[in-house]
């Protein structure tokens, strides 16, 4: 029997300390779920507590639903990793790079290769994220997205596939695979699977796995039906002191296009059943979602040296990338899990991860920017790893 008063006693301490305004953890281990701790307040104003059903905007790890779709398209044969997008986004076929000439003169010249699927899933395209157009862009790219953005924008809102297909004339940053660069790829990988699909992204998470896995505390819309549990995200000002924002992610369905870009509302204890899945090896309860071998493909590390300069961080060190997951690949920084941990983050503050060697999942949520991810999540690592091992 584990003993999760350490953990009960972190997540009340976040909350004491004004560090964040309400979190829950769920963990996870073979079919069961072990363990569900929560603090603080879903709705500060409202006094509405943080509870088991309580669902959490994800941004970021909304993805990981994407990835692991796309894993099981590839098994039934659809496309290869190796394929260029072009075979499936004909519009990317003639796609360029920016170049630095050595005079300092900025150039465009074609690809050495197309963009290949594996370049978009492990964030290796050349394209940065741009959902909004950038009023003050860093890079050439960047500002040729936000024009292309800023002209889409115009006719209402968007959906992804508008989105990819206006983007495929924008000379990338790099070669494709020369470098890592969180961004577009997402968007490019969510259109491949509507592709595939032949539905919008949101209605391929409902099909493939919201009901499959019996999730009820998730959608990608917040609805009459749900509002009472989605949890309202802040803006911390200083210690215990939060202010509730607006998130351009949480739109009811009646204001976005069926296809805009999903974002996912689910509960703590719903996503620890997905990540069990894949710590499982693809199975769970019985069922099988995915073969073993296709989950250790998309959280095997596809970054060599350079690469991996570009991906490492503080809160990023000792892990690489995959298909869409990150993947630990030593414990010299501080991590006391196993080597070959996978999951990711979202950015109000979510961290999930699986451990594929003792079968067990993690689920640590809150809603707040910044985030302060390290601050927590490091912490909440850390306390459930000594736990279960």
């Amino acid at each position: 029997m584990k003993d999760f008063r350490k953990l009960d006693e972190l997540i009340r301490s976040f909350v004491d300390r004004g560090t964040n305004p309400g979190c829950a953890v769920a963990i996870m281990q073979g079919d069961e779920l072990l363990y569900h701790g929560e603090a603080g307040y879903a709705d500060i104003e409202s006094k509405r507590e943080v509870n088991v059903h309580s669902m959490f905007s994800q941004a970021s790890t909304t993805k990981l639903f994407t990835y692991a779709i796309l894993g099981m398209i590839f098994e039934e044969g659809k496309f290869l990793f190796s394929d260029p997008l072009y075979y499936y986004l004909p519009e990317w076929k003639n796609t360029k790079k920016y170049v630095v000439r050595p005079n300092g003169d900025i150039d465009t010249e074609p690809l050495d290769k197309p963009i290949t699927i594996r370049d978009a899933v492990a964030m290796m395209c050349g394209l940065p994220y741009c959902m909004m157009p950038d009023v003050n862009p860093s890079t050439p790219t960047l500002a040729a997205m936000s024009k292309k953005m800023e002209e889409l924008l115009k006719k209402g809102p968007t959906t992804i596939a508008e989105e990819v297909r206006a983007m495929a004339d924008v000379p990338v940053m790099f070669e494709p695979g020369s470098h890592w660069l969180y961004g577009f790829g997402s968007e490019i990988t969510g259109v491949l699977v509507e592709t595939f699909e032949e539905k919008p992204l949101r209605e391929v998470f409902k099909e493939r796995l919201i009901e499959p896995l019996g999730f009820k505390d998730a959608d990608t819309f917040v609805r009459p039906s749900n509002k009472d549990r989605v949890v309202v995200n802040y803006a911390k000002k200083g210690p215990g002191d939060f202010e509730k924002t607006g998130d351009f992610l949480s739109l009811d369905p009646d204001s976005v296009p069926a296809g805009a870009r999903p974002n996912l509302f689910i509960s703590a204890a719903d996503f620890a059943v997905f990540m069990q899945m894949l710590a499982n090896g693809g199975t769970y309860k019985g069922r099988k979602y995915l073969g073993s071998g296709t989950v250790a493909m998309l959280h095997e590390n596809q970054l060599g040296p350079q690469q991996l300069a570009d991906f490492e961080n503080d809160y990023l060190a000792g892990y690489g990338y995959g298909l869409g997951f990150r993947t630990l690949l030593t414990q010299k920084y501080g991590h006391n899990g196993h080597v070959g941990n996978f999951g990711w983050t979202g950015g109000s503050g979510i961290w999930v991860e699986a451990d594929p060697v003792e079968k067990f999942s993690v689920a640590y949520m809150h809603n707040m920017r910044p985030n302060e991810e390290l601050y927590h999540h490091h912490r909440v690592r850390a306390v459930v790893n000594g736990i279960m091992l």
